[in-house]
């Protein structure tokens, strides 16, 4: 058995598999030691629709992860995704005491700006700062020590449904594991497959998982802009066991083997055999057929990520162009719909900045399962994920606490 102190687990719980990834922190970088996956079938649109069977398929790919590692897994950092997750940007303003900018100073100031009215049914997944100014001098990414008298800050507040995280955490504690924290899986999945010059030019993410598909914006190293579209790999699967009257579980095949979302490079006598349902005998189709299914719905998916892009104001903050990463992204020919789609460049993300099995999880299906594990290694937090406190009065009372400590 390894040494506990420096294991770190990310836990991706998506739609189409459920993903360990284990890390050994080192000074130097991060060594991945284990991984285990499990097909997940307690998930619909990346949320929990079946506890039992999510608890299940979590408990099989942790058992698989421990085995490869050679240590026992207690604890986790798990990805959260899904059509409830919303993003909004805020801004906070104090002033300075002491004519210096301190830790306290940066720790109010994003209070003040975290400070917006939020629903009871949501829960605040992440305050990410995004920059600093003082005294009207902007772009700044730390601003303790520095002299001024008023001190702003630009976050970008990031909140899901409360009924969502607590059934992940309800779902990780049954199988037996405690939940460092619940990251956004686009965030975590930045961490992994972008370079420093793309988070700090500006480039759009687009994580395309099973049930969700993913979009972060990071400019000047900080992220501006998040959205999670209810589209994904499974709607493919649908389309084609829709379109070529085949079931759900050879549709999934089929689009692994033979699937392209380029109609135009498929040559025009290629076939495929596709198994009949009800007992009915397999037929031969052309694999042209399976382009034109499934080209429309990648454009359709892409499209809306780029009306996104418009609504959000965020069309020119992503210079360096797109980078596509999750188990959709194997799709033969995605980058280039993508291309022809934002007439900018795109590529596909892989996971980066790691060691040891390398060769195992350099895939971008994996990318979120380690972004998990460079989150958990840059943001350890010993304390385990708490849900919202149960009221209000707890709340304030907590705050009021705060305050005396602060005045004494």
């Amino acid at each position: 058995m390894k040494g506990q102190d420096n294991i770190i687990v990310g836990l991706d719980i998506g739609t189409t598999k459920i993903c360990a990834v284990v890390g050994e922190v080192n000074p130097s970088d991060i060594n991945i030691i284990g991984i285990g996956t499990h097909p997940s079938i307690g998930l619909r649109k990346g949320v929990v629709v079946n506890i039992e069977a999510t608890v299940d398929s979590i408990k099989r790919a942790v058992e698989e992860a421990e085995l490869m590692a050679g240590c026992e897994i207690s604890s986790v950092y798990a990805g959260i995704a899904g059509g409830h997750i919303t993003g909004f940007n805020s801004h906070g303003i104090i002033a300075i005491k002491g004519h210096e900018v301190t830790q306290h100073d940066v720790d109010r100031v994003i209070e003040a700006a975290r400070a917006v009215a939020i629903p009871m049914d949501r829960e605040l997944i992440h305050v990410l700062p995004q920059e600093y100014i003082v005294d009207e001098q902007a772009g700044i990414n730390n601003p303790i020590g520095m002299a001024g008298v008023r001190l702003e800050a630009k976050i970008h507040i990031v909140t899901g449904a409360v009924t969502s995280a607590h059934n992940i955490v309800k779902c990780a504690n049954r199988a037996g594991l405690d939940v460092c924290d619940i990251v956004l899986e686009s965030l975590a999945s930045g961490d992994a497959v972008l370079t420093e010059e793309e988070k700090e030019l500006g480039t759009a993410l687009i994580d395309m998982g099973g049930g969700t598909s993913d979009l972060a914006i990071f400019s000047g190293k900080n992220i501006h802009h998040t959205f999670v579209l209810s589209l994904g790999g499974y709607n493919l699967t649908n389309d084609i066991a829709i379109g070529l009257r085949a079931p759900l579980a050879e549709a999934e095949k089929i689009k692994i083997k033979y699937g392209t979302a380029l109609a135009a490079k498929i040559k025009g006598n290629e076939n495929i055999e596709v198994p009949g349902m009800g007992g009915r005998p397999p037929r031969k189709l052309p694999r042209q057929i399976l382009g034109e299914i499934m080209e429309p719905r990648v454009e359709e998916i892409f499209a809306l990520i780029r009306r996104e892009l418009y609504r959000a104001g965020v069309e020119n903050l992503i210079p360096s162009g797109i980078v596509i990463t999750g188990g959709s992204a194997l799709l033969d020919g995605i980058t280039d719909v993508a291309e022809s789609v934002f007439h900018l460049p795109a590529r596909l993300g892989q996971p980066r900045g790691i060691s040891g099995l390398v060769d195992v999880v350099n895939n971008p299906m994996y990318a979120t399962g380690v972004g998990l594990l460079l989150y958990g290694a840059k943001n350890h937090n010993p304390q385990k994920f708490r849900i919202r406190d149960a009221n209000i009065f707890a709340r304030l009372v907590a705050r009021m606490k705060k305050w005396f400590r602060e005045i004494i």
